[in-house]
C-alpha cells in the first residue's frame, strides 16, 4: 500500500482538458448542466448492477447512486430542458483493468431526439473529447447482425445449448449460467462479438434484444428489439444509450421482474423507486439519454491500458 497517487500530473491535465471539452460540447448545444445527489433512498433494480448500501446511524438504508438517471428523469418530468451531468457514481464488485467502484459518468438527455440522432450525437461527443475527427466514421451494426458476423450465431433463435457451444463453455460454466439466455448473450458479446470490432475505431451496436431493454422503449417497428445502443472503442464499451421508456406501467413491470430475479438468485433486495415511477406517471417528455464512462475515454486519450493508471487514487483488484 502506498500513500502516493495512482496517476501523475500529466494525466490530471488531460482529465481537466477533457472535462472542459465536455462542458464546451454541451454548451454549444444549449444543454443545461445539473447537479444530482450521489446518495439516495432508492437503487437500481437491475440484477446486473450492485449498489453500495450506506447505513445511517439509526439504521436507515441509503444507496450510493450507480447512475444519475432517476434524478435526471425526475427533472425532465418537472419541466427541465435538455440536461447533462458529470457525476461521481458507485458500483460494487467492480475493480480491475476496466472498472473502479467509484468513477465519473457523463450522462445527458435530449428531448425529441430519436435513436439515430442520439447515436450521432454520442459519436460526436466522443470524437470531440478525443479530438480525432476520423472517429466520426463509426461502424454501426444491429445486435443481430453483429452476432451473426462475429459469433456465427442467430442470437434471437439459438437454443441455450447452441449459445453455450458458441461460448466453448465447460460443464462448470454451463451450470453457472444455466438457462439464463441474456447471461449467455452477454458472455458472447464480451468474448466473441466485441473482440471482433475494429481496433482504434468506434463501433455502435444497436437494437439490443427486448429482454435487455432496461430503461429503453421497445422499437416501434420491431417488438423483438429495444431502442438501445452501445458505443465501443475496439472491444471496450464507452457509452450506453436509450430512447427512453415513458410508460410507467411497463417500467413498474420491468422493475418488479428485476426484483423477482434478485430474489430467485439470492441478490440483495432494493426498494422500488416510486418517485421515478411517479415522475413517469406525471409525464416524461419524449427523449433519449446516454451514459458515457469518462475514465474510459480518458484511457484512450492517455493511451492507457488500465483504468487505474488514469485514476488519481485507484482501488486495486483485491477489493471485495
Amino acid at each position: 500500500m502506498t500513500w502516493r497517487a495512482s496517476s501523475g500530473v500529466a494525466v490530471a491535465r488531460q482529465r481537466a482538458d477533457l472535462l472542459e471539452r465536455a462542458r464546451g460540447f454541451f454548451r454549444e448545444r444549449d444543454v443545461l448542466e445539473v447537479d444530482t445527489p450521489a446518495l439516495g433512498r432508492f437503487a437500481a433494480t437491475d440484477p446486473n448492477i450492485d449498489s453500495l448500501r450506506v447505513a445511517t446511524p439509526r439504521g436507515a438504508a441509503l444507496y450510493l447512486q450507480t447512475s444519475p438517471e432517476s434524478f435526471m428523469k425526475r427533472l425532465l418530468a418537472d419541466g427541465y430542458p435538455d440536461i447533462y451531468g458529470i457525476c461521481r457514481v458507485f458500483r460494487g464488485g467492480e475493480a480491475g483493468r476496466l472498472h473502479q467502484p467509484e468513477f465519473t459518468m457523463v450522462e445527458w438527455y435530449r428531448r425529441g431526439l430519436g435513436l439515430d440522432a442520439m447515436i450521432d450525437e454520442t459519436v460526436a461527443f466522443i470524437t470531440a473529447l478525443l479530438d480525432r475527427p476520423g472517429l466520426q466514421d463509426a461502424d454501426q451494426l444491429d445486435y443481430r447482425d453483429a452476432f451473426r458476423r462475429f459469433a456465427g450465431i442467430e442470437p434471437f433463435a439459438a437454443s441455450i445449448d447452441e449459445l453455450a457451444e458458441a461460448a466453448s463453455a465447460d460443464a462448470d460454466l454451463r451450470e453457472s449460467l444455466g438457462a439464463d439466455r441474456d447471461a449467455w448473450l452477454d458472455l458472447l458479446l464480451s468474448t466473441r462479438v466485441a473482440p471482433g470490432f475494429a481496433d482504434s475505431a468506434l463501433t455502435v451496436l444497436r437494437h439490443f434484444p427486448a429482454s435487455q431493454a432496461a430503461l429503453a422503449r421497445i422499437c416501434p417497428s420491431d417488438d423483438k428489439v429495444a431502442d438501445r445502443f452501445e458505443v465501443f472503442y475496439g472491444a471496450m464499451e464507452l457509452a450506453n444509450g436509450f430512447v427512453e421508456l415513458r410508460d410507467p406501467n411497463e417500467q413498474r413491470r420491468r422493475m418488479l421482474a428485476d426484483l423477482e430475479k434478485r430474489r430467485a438468485t439470492a441478490l440483495p433486495p432494493v426498494p422500488l423507486d416510486e418517485p421515478l415511477l411517479a415522475a413517469l406517471e406525471s409525464g416524461l417528455p419524449e427523449c433519449a439519454g446516454v451514459a458515457a464512462g469518462f475514465e474510459r475515454i480518458l484511457m484512450i486519450a492517455a493511451a492507457a491500458d488500465d483504468i487505474r493508471d488514469i485514476t488519481t487514487f485507484a482501488f486495486d483488484d483485491t477489493i471485495d
